[in-house]
């Protein structure tokens, strides 16, 4: 009986244990989502920010994910910036589609007393995305030449609407991001680091950022933003040493067995009667 109630006990401590671990997992994990949607874990936060993931053909997949007020003082778009007003997000698809662009979707979220939206396009061709209102303050550019591609993207002037944004709750920490995420093994950029003004590395997965204060993005103070890289992409690359490794190892595989084959004994003949 002894053994029996000490082995319950054991049970018991041990269903204890897992049960906390799960409901410690659980709890990450929930903060790690919410992290995820604010940017709190994942790095700064951003007040307006484009995300441009980019193939070597030109089309590229366009995430903005910005407040209310900053698309009303830096695009000028016709939008109720009180927070206390419900997103329209029938009116910013609306705004997104273009010809160039496809929407395909619209969420929104409220941080520090702000509502926020993010919106997903694809995108046909990214020299020609300035020609989407909400982009027209950029020029594009996107070639492939001496071996290499290069990409540039200027930001030009915003609409400058301050005065219609007084009560908006901005303390000039703000900061606005154009974020690229690059196909190919990048080979020079000129991202620098906000703060220090020194080059910044590289993000893991060939992800690059330009920073400035949004005071600086509303007084349209110059961002070129310039990426030299391979113009091969990772995953073309990736793909044929996959294949050239199968390839080999098929080889491999069959040379042994010709080598079994070869040195196989031979079986001897056998004697028939008459």
């Amino acid at each position: 009986m002894e053994n029996v109630r000490q082995g319950r006990a054991t049970i018991q401590y041990i269903i204890r244990v897992m049960s906390r671990a799960v409901l410690a997992a659980v709890v990450i994990a929930a903060a790690a989502a919410a992290a995820a949607c604010t940017g709190g874990l994942l790095g700064r936060q951003y007040e307006y920010e484009e995300d441009l993931s980019l193939a070597l053909d030109g089309t590229a997949t366009l995430v903005v994910n910005a407040s209310i007020p900053s698309l009303v003082a830096l695009r000028g778009l016709d939008l109720d910036a009180s927070p206390s007003t419900r997103v329209d997000r029938d009116k910013i698809r609306a705004v997104y589609q273009t010809p160039v662009t496809k929407v395909t979707r619209v969420t929104d979220w409220r941080r520090a007393g702000r509502r926020f939206v993010q919106v997903r396009m694809n995108v046909t061709d990214v020299r020609r995305l300035t020609e989407a209102p909400p982009f027209s303050w950029s020029r594009y550019m996107l070639k492939i030449a001496d071996g290499k591609a290069v990409f540039e993207q200027t930001v030009g002037a915003s609409a400058l609407r301050r005065g219609t944004l007084q009560q908006v709750g901005w303390n000039g920490s703000e900061i606005v991001a154009f974020r690229l995420h690059l196909p190919s093994r990048i080979l020079w950029h000129n991202s620098r680091d906000l703060e220090t003004d020194q080059p910044k590395d590289q993000a893991r997965g060939n992800i690059l950022a330009w920073e400035q204060h949004l005071a600086d993005r509303l007084d349209g103070a110059p961002l070129d933003m310039i990426v030299e890289m391979e113009n091969q992409s990772i995953l073309h690359r990736t793909l044929w040493l996959f294949v050239g490794a199968f390839g080999a190892a098929v080889l491999v595989l069959l040379s042994l067995i010709w080598w079994a084959m070869r040195k196989a004994p031979r079986e001897p003949a056998t004697a028939t009667g008459p």
